[in-house]
């Protein structure tokens, strides 16, 4: 049994879903902001763990969220955001 073993996983917050994870904070921020500009509200939630400057694994990672409701209005506007700047590929977009 690890240290951390009750900690939540990303998609246990009450209200909220998460639509994106990534391995670095700058995606996730332009994400966030795209969003913004929709009128989509998010939250950033990062397990970057910056004392070490760990940039790979589990903690490393930096997860979007957004309110229930909002889920498919943000998924599919990241897909579009994806079209429309080929640069902008997360990793690990948790989108289906």
């Amino acid at each position: 049994m690890g240290f951390f073993s009750d900690a939540p996983k990303p998609n246990d917050i009450d209200n909220w879903v998460c639509v994106m994870e990534a391995s670095t904070d700058l995606e996730v921020e332009m994400a966030k902001n795209y969003l913004s500009n929709l009128k989509i509200p998010s939250n950033i939630l990062s397990k970057r763990d910056s004392a070490y400057s760990l940039t790979v694994g589990e903690m490393a990672l930096v997860y979007l969220y957004v309110p229930v409701d909002y889920k498919e209005k943000a998924i599919k506007a990241l897909k579009e955001l994806e079209e429309e700047n080929p640069d902008f590929n997360p990793e690990n977009d948790t989108g289906e």
